[in-house]
């Protein structure tokens, strides 16, 4: 049974809690805070329960030969990628800024830390819990570090073998009991073929104790929902105002309407999951009256005989008697009155039969 705890303050994941939306912002505002503002606050319209950034200490997160390369991308904000990613990142002021915006919207915040010194300031202005990026899911340092702060995590496995997850399970678990994994896989946009959501429920057999969920990098809606058939219980994907923008994101994010509609489709799936108990429901009673079969006599049948089968049909019969499958139970049964042809079959008229009719 998968472990429930409390990812959020008030907010529990697993077992049978709703599935916890994560709307990841990422670096999909450009650069530009008051359009940071503008996604969460399109997050909490749309009735996601986080929306999600991602947060790096750059000389932490790359080498400097990496922030001195020449990027030349059509998706770049400088000439060379420490320029690109230095104009995306947000100082730890405005972090601070964009976490007050949301607790006054009303949705939770968080962000990827992308690098330790990232995890650091991320404890410290008090994330309720943290994402690991599929790019630190094999960072086993990292990995122990992060578990040892106390906060609830949720980690993505995009590029990752079972292996390494059994792994990652391993040393996080060591240190924090409280962790989601989430089915990943890391292409932008991702195509159908390529998601592989019965990893989900294999995700499920080799950690039953812990909450699993999907990371989504597809096009549209219907594969995430899926993920939520599947059990997924965190379900996190990209937003964008605008899937023409400059960045590699925005094409495999969803635009306002969709995580609306996303947001609508999930909750809708989980109302139809239902308990899992089969059985007659109250919502089936008028039809089941309309058109309920039950047991009548095929033939005239005289008082004291003893029921054969081929003394008795089933149909839609007037009163009820009873029903289809106690078909076989009558037989041997002796009747206390004469049953004329085509008549219900009904508990008054047989003896000592121990079913009552559904009448």
């Amino acid at each position: 049974m998968a472990s429930v705890f409390e990812l959020c303050p008030g907010r529990k994941i697993g077992g049978e809690h709703p599935c916890f939306i994560i709307a990841e912002i990422g670096q999909n505002h450009q650069g530009d805070i008051e359009t940071a503002k503008k996604m969460i606050q399109v997050a909490k319209d749309a009735g996601a329960d986080c929306a999600k950034f991602q947060k790096s200490e750059l000389e932490h997160k790359f080498n400097k030969r990496a922030l001195e390369r020449p990027y030349n991308s059509k998706n770049s904000w400088g000439k060379t990628y420490g320029e690109h990613k230095r104009h995306l990142e947000f100082s730890h002021e405005q972090y601070r800024e964009l976490q007050r915006f949301a607790a006054d919207v009303g949705i939770f915040f968080t962000a990827s830390g992308m690098d330790e010194m990232a995890v650091e300031f991320l404890h410290e202005i008090n994330v309720p819990f943290f994402k690991v990026g599929s790019g630190d899911t094999n960072n086993f340092p990292y990995l122990e570090k992060t578990a040892k702060k106390g906060r609830p995590m949720v980690v993505s496995s995009g590029m990752q073998s079972m292996e390494t997850m059994r792994r990652v399970y391993r040393t996080v678990k060591e240190h924090n009991p409280n962790f989601a994994i989430l089915q990943c896989t890391s292409a932008y946009p991702l195509e159908p073929e390529d998601v592989n959501l019965r990893v989900i429920t294999e995700y499920q057999k080799e950690f039953p104790d812990i909450p699993i969920g999907y990371s989504g990098h597809e096009s549209g809606i219907s594969i995430s929902v899926a993920a939520v058939a599947l059990g997924a219980k965190v379900l996190e994907r990209h937003i964008t105002l605008d899937k023409t923008w400059k960045g590699s994101d925005h094409e495999a994010s969803l635009e306002p309407s969709e995580l609306a509609e996303l947001v609508r489709s999930v909750r809708l799936v989980e109302k139809a999951l239902g308990s899992g108990i089969k059985q007659m429901l109250a919502s089936e009673k008028a039809c089941h009256d309309k058109l309920g079969k039950s047991v009548v006599a095929k033939v005239r049948i005289p008082k004291g005989s003893v029921l054969t089968l081929d003394m008795l049909a089933v149909k839609v019969a007037e009163p009820m008697g009873f029903p289809a499958e106690d078909i076989f139970q009558l037989v041997g049964k002796k009747v206390k009155e004469d049953i004329d042809e085509d008549e219900s079959i009904t508990s008054e008229l047989v003896d000592n039969h121990g079913k009552k009719a559904k009448c």
